[in-house]
């Protein structure tokens, strides 16, 4: 990857930027992720968000978004994004839920395999 601040994933670093980019209920998710525990279900559903919102699945090492970095990258998604910031709270407790789940009983938990995500998102 070409800059210092691209990662194949959401990085956790980025977490301090994101506070400010959207309302009250956006910051106080943030400050509860930066204050959770590194492999706690919260912080990993937080992450799966974060791709999702951001498309992390489909960027590739010589886009303008890895170019750009992770951080301007989530920034830009988090503030971009349309709904409201309840919708996006909606969307982490799907994700928390989501990932409960796949730790209680694995290949039924509803995750979706790689291609299976990528294909959703490339329609």
């Amino acid at each position: 990857m070409y800059g210092k601040d691209t990662d194949l994933i959401f990085p956790l670093r980025a977490l301090p930027r994101l506070r400010s980019v959207r309302g009250p209920e956006w910051q106080l998710l943030v400050d509860r992720i930066m204050a959770a525990a590194d492999a706690s279900i919260e912080v990993l559903a937080f992450s799966l968000l974060m791709v999702r919102l951001a498309g992390c699945l489909t960027c590739t090492v010589d886009s303008y978004r890895a170019l750009r970095g992770c951080t301007l990258c989530a920034e830009q998604a988090a503030r971009r994004y349309r709904g409201r910031d309840a919708d996006l709270l909606s969307m982490f407790e799907g994700a928390c839920a989501e990932i409960a789940a796949h730790f209680a009983g694995g290949e039924t938990a509803g995750l979706l395999r790689l291609d299976e995500e990528v294909e959703v998102l490339n329609g």
